[in-house]
């Protein structure tokens, strides 16, 4: 089977190495020449545990082959998966630019039957959408050819992207035709054979279901860390009142720590567009509005005790642990360490900031507004404070004799509650957490 890959950021590179890999022959399309030469060359763009090897595995078997055009990998393809960017707008909704011009595309130059899957994640209706561009270029070059348009949003978590489509917990699949089931049954066979589910249904519900996952999880996140701040005024512990409520079966532990809020290109980006869907519609999503502003102020809430703890932040110099918005990625997308390195600044500090793997993509973002340190304890070379922003596990335990030696002040903030706060007393520090006491 011919697979084409249109996009090849974390989806579409994952998606078509993993399909490779299981025997089918896919071209991945990115219209990046740069990140296709990359591509050629051996050379991954993004961090993905586990993912170079596939790619490299797929590729030395002659399964999978990268180009910057989609008419000439068309002929012969029985499934094209469309998997380019979809940001968000000013006002929630989502930019479809480029997943319509990927339809248009292949209106214009597809010669035989072809399922057109929208694996992006797009509003409901998008599919129709699609399939609306598609006839209209066919029709603009006067003849028809059968397609199908189905939906199969995707459930990968960046840092186990791999594993994720591998071992899937479910595979969602909207079609609405027997031959485009068919198809993609075909497609997604050697995933279910050890009895992973796959979900068929139709295509608008297909659609909405990855827009209420993502925004079910964010709920999950804002709630716990809306839990913290009551757990700071009252005096509990929100790592036991976690466990309370995760004991519970209707509850469960996935998706109830609380930090420094969610970021990543997702779960913002799903929520506002969810939002943005709903009020459309005529529907109040007040609920949505409040998940995304609990963790707007969660991100900077650290600030704000570092800030208090010092009375002004103006002239202090502060060591920020952690850029990547979760471990084992290097994408800073609506990161926590983003908002807090800007806000930091702002408020007169001085940062330096250190991360295994994301340095790069933070300077793309922040530029010269801090400094970067590869190793983690130079990053501390005459610090205030230290911000720990994300649970890499090289920040777990810390060396606390190497951090006094090096720090000037002794306060340690811990927006991920990973750190041992005896240990760290043990060398001076004042430990501050998220939601426990101290």
């Amino acid at each position: 089977m011919k697979v084409v890959i249109v996009g090849s950021g974390y989806v579409g590179l994952v998606t078509g190495a993993c399909l490779a890999d299981v025997g089918a022959s896919v071209v991945c399309v990115d219209v990046d020449v740069e990140k296709v030469a990359l591509l050629r060359r051996g050379e991954i763009p993004i961090f993905e545990p586990g993912l170079a090897e596939v790619v490299e595995r797929a590729v030395s078997r002659g399964k999978l082959a990268f180009s910057t055009t989609i008419a000439e990998v068309l002929p012969g393809a029985e499934v094209v998966f469309i998997c380019v960017g979809t940001s968000s707008l000013g006002d929630g909704n989502v930019d479809l630019a480029r997943v319509l011009e990927v339809a248009q595309e292949i209106g214009r130059h597809m010669e035989q039957h072809v399922v057109i899957v929208t694996k992006s994640t797009v509003p409901v209706g998008t599919s129709d959408t699609v399939r609306t561009v598609v006839a209209s270029e066919l029709a603009d070059r006067g003849e028809w050819i059968d397609f199908d348009v189905a939906s199969n949003p995707e459930f990968l978590k960046e840092g186990s992207a791999v594993t994720d489509f591998q071992k899937p917990d479910r595979i969602v699949v909207g079609v609405d035709s027997d031959r485009a089931r068919d198809v993609l049954s075909r497609v997604f066979r050697p995933f279910v054979l050890n009895g992973h589910p796959i979900h068929f249904m139709d295509i608008a519900s297909a659609e909405l279901t990855k827009y209420a996952a993502n925004a079910m999880l964010a709920m999950r996140i804002s709630f716990m860390n809306l839990m913290a701040q009551l757990c700071e005024s009252v005096g509990a512990d929100v790592g036991h009142v976690r466990a309370g409520i995760a004991s519970d079966p209707r509850i469960g532990p996935k998706f109830l720590y609380a930090g420094t809020g969610y970021g990543g290109s997702c779960f913002s980006k799903d929520v506002r567009g969810l939002t943005a869907m709903g009020t459309s519609l005529g529907i109040d999503m007040a609920m949505l509005r409040s998940v995304e502003e609990v963790n707007e102020r969660q991100k900077i809430s650290l600030v704000d005790r570092a800030e208090a703890e010092f009375e002004t932040l103006a002239g202090r110099r502060i060591a920020v642990w952690g850029l990547a918005f979760k471990p084992n990625t290097d994408d800073v997308r609506n990161a926590p360490s983003i908002a807090i390195i800007r806000a930091l600044v702002e408020r007169g500090a001085e940062v330096c900031a250190s991360d295994p793997v994301a340095i790069g993509s933070a300077r793309k973002e922040l530029g010269d507004m801090c400094t970067y340190a590869v190793e983690p304890y130079e990053a501390l070379d005459g610090a205030d404070a230290l911000i720990l922003v994300t649970e890499w596990n090289e920040f777990r335990n810390p060396n606390g004799a190497e951090m006094a030696r090096r720090m000037r002040g002794r306060l340690v903030l811990d927006g991920r509650n990973v750190m041992e706060a005896e240990q760290l007393e043990r060398f001076g520090f004042t430990y501050r957490s998220v939601g426990r006491k101290g």
